[in-house]
């Protein structure tokens, strides 16, 4: 099933209850289109985990609304990720911190890699839910980027309840990742946003990680 959307906010507060029915929902982003569970729901992370072909080994990255929905789901935000998430949200970037310890998902691990999007479809879904939503790329893993509501359906076919058509995603690059739990804080995979860009807006000194990482958000394609 698929929802086009306008300034009416039917589609998406339809979107909201299945979700909280333990749906599955593809929707737009500003790169590609993510696939959204509730990562406080267990059956739905294993939903999704099995509609992507994903080993439940490799945690995926969460959607929030806002810089303020931070309390929700991280623990200690330090004085660099704040600097980044002044000039880079919404956007881009994706920030590594440590989870919050009175949350609770199988999507995530120790750690939760978190972005604000700089599209309002995903922002409102949070607002409307009152909770993240998972940023993991709408594909199989590994698949084509899923930049439009045929690619989705392609690949995930009838194990997406729902997808928000938005058009055409724009692609392009991929959001840069940071790990701001360690000292100095590391590019975990460099996207949209440069090393330059990084080190201009923090002041501070960035290590690189090559390959995947244990917060699930690098060596993936994610929204």
């Amino acid at each position: 099933m698929t929802a086009s959307t306008s300034r009416d906010l039917a589609p998406l507060r339809s979107a909201a209850d299945l979700l909280r029915k333990g749906g599955l929902i593809a929707y737009p982003t500003d790169t590609v289109y993510g696939l959204a569970a509730l990562p406080s729901d267990d059956a739905a992370v294993k939903r999704l985990f099995e509609a992507k072909k994903r080993s439940p080994e490799q945690p995926v990255p969460l959607i929030i609304a806002s810089p303020a929905n931070l309390v929700q789901v991280a623990d200690d935000v330090p004085e660099v990720a704040r600097l980044l998430i002044r000039e880079f949200w919404p956007g881009a970037l994706t920030i590594v911190l440590q989870k919050a310890s009175g949350f609770r998902s199988s999507a995530i691990g120790d750690t939760v890699a978190l972005r604000v999007p700089d599209h309002p479809i995903p922002r409102e879904l949070v607002r409307l839910l009152g909770a993240p939503i998972t940023g993991t790329s709408a594909n199989v893993s590994g698949g084509p980027e899923p930049l439009t509501v045929d690619d989705v359906i392609s690949q995930l076919g009838d194990a997406v309840d729902l997808v928000i058509d938005g058009g055409r995603a724009p692609g392009s690059q991929p959001s840069t990742v940071v790990d701001c739990t360690v000292t100095p804080p590391c590019i975990v995979r460099v996207g949209a946003i440069s090393r330059v860009e990084l080190v201009r807006a923090a002041g501070v000194r960035f290590e690189e990680r090559s390959g995947g990482s244990r917060t699930g958000a690098g060596g993936w394609r994610e929204a």
